[in-house]
């Protein structure tokens, strides 16, 4: 990889293309916000604001915070952390989705116990979890799961990995002085221009009710894209033994295994998704831009195959998301066909 950067003389970072891309994005943001608040709609018209208001804060969240929080949108530090709390202003903390993202999440990619991605409430995503009765429809009623997500992480699930202090088998250190105080305004901010600020001109129940339009449709948005990328049939995901502590196999091979790229042709789906459509490339180089996926994933590719570790790819979105269908039902069933258990 270095050999590329060298060749082509770019940087790892973004540049012009990530910082026009933030101008547009929040410009996106800042004006379906302002016309659903303060324009004069009837409630056909505010709904479609409440699409294009959660579709431009997914693209902030793929394309601005996450480059920022990985430290791969500048080579400045403070840059980084400036587009890094983007995230605190769309209701998260930045904080804790470090801890959860960068750490647990990257370093344990889809592993029970400590990558609490995978942990969702009524959900079984790993042959590793406890199987219930109720798994067996998983596949039809996990998607109305999925429309509460941004609602959990907006009022419950930040607030309890802070009391916590850990996140999954991760401890996390509670945050102090400046850091504390960017997660409770972050806060304050999110719950001032979300409804205080609406119900000064609109009644509360209006509010409430865009709010869990845009809610939905954000939950679907992002959650999708990550489950994607890792929960479906080509991600190769071992279940250890509850002695085994580590997996066997190399950390990057882990990764390239248990991720999937998808639709990575579909130029304007690369755009909108930050990239997170090359997952693989994502996780074997987070500190890279992800404007550079699409021209190392060939690379990535041509190497796997040197070395034979297995490169999956779904050449659509929609493929990726009947694969994603077919691993729910999988899971939801008493013995997964092929699921091993690591460690015996």
């Amino acid at each position: 990889m270095l050999e590329y950067f060298q060749r082509t003389g770019l940087s790892s970072k973004g540049g012009w293309q990530i910082h026009l891309k933030t101008v547009a994005l929040l410009a996106w943001f800042t004006a379906s916000y302002g016309a659903l608040v303060f324009a004069d709609a009837n409630s056909w018209q505010r709904v479609l604001l409440c699409a294009s208001l959660a579709l431009a804060m997914a693209g902030i969240a793929f394309s601005v915070q996450h480059d920022g929080n990985h430290g791969a949108y500048s080579k400045y530090p403070f840059v980084n952390r400036l587009s890094g709390l983007t995230l605190d202003i769309l209701g998260g903390s930045s904080y804790i989705w470090r801890w959860k993202h960068n750490v647990a999440h990257h370093t344990y990619t889809h592993l029970h116990g400590s990558d609490s991605d995978i942990d969702v409430p009524f959900g079984r995503l790993s042959a590793a979890q406890p199987r219930h009765y109720l798994h067996r429809f998983q596949q039809f009623y996990l998607w109305i799961v999925y429309a509460f997500f941004v609602a959990y992480w907006h009022f419950f699930e930040d607030f309890k990995q802070l009391a916590q202090a850990r996140i999954g088998n991760t401890r996390m250190p509670r945050p102090r002085g400046w850091l504390l105080a960017q997660l409770i305004g972050g806060k304050l901010c999110f719950f001032a221009w979300a409804f205080v600020i609406p119900c000064l001109s609109h009644p509360w129940w209006g509010v409430l009710a865009f709010y869990g339009v845009t809610s939905t449709l954000l939950s679907f948005i992002l959650i999708l894209v990550f489950q994607l990328a890792h929960s479906v049939e080509e991600a190769e995901l071992p279940t250890l033994a509850s002695h085994v502590k580590r997996v066997p196999r190399a950390w990057a091979v882990h990764q390239v295994e248990a991720t999937v790229d998808f639709g990575r042709t579909n130029r304007l789906l690369s755009w909108y998704v930050g990239g997170l459509n090359f997952q693989i490339e994502h996780h074997l180089f987070p500190r890279i831009c992800h404007v550079h996926y699409p021209r190392i994933a060939k690379i990535v590719e041509q190497t796997c195959a040197e070395f034979g570790v297995r490169y999956s790819v779904h050449g659509s979105c929609l493929g990726a998301v009947r694969s994603h269908w077919r691993w729910l039902r999988r899971m939801g069933e008493p013995h997964p066909p092929g699921s091993k258990v690591t460690g015996h």
